[in-house]
């Protein structure tokens, strides 16, 4: 008899295998599951964004702040993720307490938000001192960084199938560019710049960008707190305003002053900024950094060919063949049969804290009331 359950018992773990390992089954669990369809609203999100701000530039001309753009996106998350954790709530328990629970925990969120705000200046430095031609070169590196990032902070190992996907995405995503960096006019860098400086910038923005990806990747999925989407999001906006705020200050407004030359182009800017923010967590939640990365390559390829069909863009047959090259590397990444990773575990503390303690008053001081 025991011989026998042994046996059946490797019987069904050779066939939980065969399931997770057959090109087949994985490509029919990518279909069926929440991930794919996150990911394909995250690349639609990005494609529009894109598109409607090359509109909203490149033909109708407008010069608001790109700065109050994203502060207003923050702002909208903040109202939102709000509104989801108050609905969330069970009943008789009072928001206030909660919200204001979460922002005295937000130090995690508020080290994200000061990162963003450290990848937007590296990103001013090195457009002073380099042409975007080769920004937009080392700007590629992000594909291979968050990678990196990735297999130190979160242990993971990838097979040899999924980096050389990778490697070959970002040669395909460089090469889709090519109208960008290949320009005489971008070649030369900016006067007085010093080229040095500028490359120091991009590459640290390239490492920051793949570290807070993954940093944010760890938070939601292994901090002790395990607390929601919602509830991150909520910090994350409520640390980033400040943020965007110095930065408004410090650019004195753009052009046309504090809040001028808003449109309602630049408001459907700000409600689909928001949206990305949320998606983006939403996408970690159910995937990981890696296929976010994917869906934002991805959108790259699909707003380029809108671009070139409603506004007139460039597509040359050197890009289309990068696009091919982009998708056929998506796919051999998101479809490969090597046996998958184990789920990230969640570090349970082994005495209560500081964030159990205040919790626990908190719940009780509510069920008082």
């Amino acid at each position: 008899m025991t011989i026998n359950r042994r046996r059946e018992h490797r019987d069904d773990i050779d066939i939980d295998l065969l399931k997770k390992t057959d090109p087949v089954m994985v490509l029919k669990s990518m279909m069926s599951s929440m991930k794919l369809f996150v990911l394909c609203c995250l690349c639609m999100q990005n494609t529009m964004f894109t598109v409607l701000r090359r509109y909203s530039q490149g033909v109708l001309k407008e010069s608001y702040s790109k700065y109050e753009v994203l502060l207003v996106g923050e702002i909208i998350k903040l109202i939102y993720s709000a509104y989801k954790i108050t609905s969330d709530l069970p009943q008789g328990e009072k928001s206030g307490p909660k919200l204001r629970y979460l922002l005295r925990r937000a130090s995690k969120m508020t080290v994200l938000a000061l990162i963003y705000g450290a990848m937007n200046i590296l990103s001013f430095v090195a457009l002073r001192n380099i042409s975007a031609g080769i920004f937009t070169v080392f700007a590629q590196l992000k594909i291979l960084t968050t990678a990196t990032c990735s297999s130190v902070m979160l242990n993971r190992s990838y097979s040899m199938t999924k980096w050389r996907a990778l490697i070959s995405l970002m040669m395909g995503v460089l090469l889709f560019s090519e109208p960008i960096w290949n320009k005489d006019d971008l070649s030369v860098n900016p006067e007085g710049g010093n080229i040095m400086l500028g490359t120091a910038a991009v590459l640290i923005e390239v490492v920051l960008s793949g570290f807070a990806s993954i940093y944010f990747e760890k938070v939601i999925k292994t901090d002790p707190e395990q607390l929601g989407i919602w509830e991150r999001n909520y910090q994350l906006a409520f640390g980033s305003i400040p943020v965007y705020l110095m930065f408004i200050l410090w650019d004195g407004g753009g052009e046309v002053g504090y809040f001028g030359g808003w449109s309602p182009v630049a408001v459907m800017l700000a409600i689909l900024g928001a949206a990305g923010g949320m998606l983006v967590a939403l996408s970690i939640k159910h995937g990981d950094s890696i296929l976010k990365t994917l869906a934002t390559t991805g959108a790259i390829i699909l707003s380029a060919t809108l671009d070139h069909l409603m506004l007139g863009g460039p597509l040359t047959s050197i890009m289309c063949i990068a696009g091919v090259q982009v998708i056929l590397s998506i796919c051999n990444y998101t479809f490969d049969a090597s046996p998958p990773e184990a789920p990230l575990t969640v570090k349970v503390a082994t005495s209560p804290n500081l964030a159990d303690e205040e919790m626990n008053s908190l719940t009780k001081a509510n069920g008082k009331h």
